[in-house]
């Protein structure tokens, strides 16, 4: 699979009622990606979406407690830029209008190959590659997907807490995050000096930039977005 690379890094959630279909699709498909995790009800759908945050939603859309198209209403609320993807035995216009004002970008009627789904989602996981890269500060652009900071083009090799520290400022109000909010967030229940932030900031600053994360002298840091605050 030419594009099995962009896949792997890609997270799936299917919302199929059917059992069969379901266990099918994820033995046909789901080692292509990061996580592949099936629900079997709209209800239990909105509630996988919210704990694992797909890249893709691929759901049925007559299901029990709440169909499809309701739990994509729900979850386009929450995750607005969420590609939609139905699989549906029904192919009478209404239906298919309804998926579209639910702001599905695909419909596969059933029974359908998933060769044919596979080859669309890696259509798809190039457009994603492209919204997921974030320009910041010249020459820095950090990638959401891969949770990557490149400079002018090439990786910067991060360990893990420090690519999410980049992360947790991109999307943080303006961009900033305080001492303290970097200490929970980033070591979460362990105690940790102001020293060894200041150590841990010092090593992302030297790896990259200290123009691209900059100091709020005693209280935080910033991080510089283009054409964000400081630009």
């Amino acid at each position: 699979m030419p594009c099995s690379g962009r896949l792997a890094r890609m997270k799936v959630v299917l919302v199929e009622d059917e059992p069969r279909l379901a266990g099918l699709l994820k033995e046909a498909i789901g080692d292509y990606f990061e996580r592949f995790v099936v629900a079997y009800d709209g209800i239990e759908g909105v509630a996988k979406i919210r704990d694992v945050k797909p890249d893709v939603l691929i759901t049925d859309i007559t299901m029990p407690k709440m169909n499809g198209l309701e739990m994509t209403g729900v979850v386009k609320k929450e995750f607005p830029d969420l590609p939609v993807v139905i699989l549906s035995a029904y192919s009478d216009k209404e239906k298919l209008l309804g998926a579209i004002d639910a702001g599905v970008v695909k419909y596969f009627i059933k029974p359908f190959d998933p060769e044919e789904l596979l080859t669309y989602l890696c259509s798809l996981a190039k457009t994603l590659k492209k919204r997921s890269l974030i320009a910041l500060k010249e020459p820095f652009a950090y990638d959401l997907q891969s949770e990557q900071l490149f400079k002018n083009g090439i990786l910067i090799h991060l360990s893990q807490r420090e690519s999410r520290f980049i992360a947790q400022l991109l999307h943080s109000p303006n961009n900033y995050l305080s001492n303290e909010a970097i200490k929970e967030r980033l070591w979460e229940d362990e105690n940790v000096s102001d020293e060894r932030l200041r150590t841990f900031i010092r090593r992302v600053r030297k790896k990259s930039d200290k123009s691209l994360i900059e100091n709020i002298s005693g209280q935080g840091y910033v991080l510089r977005v283009k054409n964000g605050i400081g630009d």
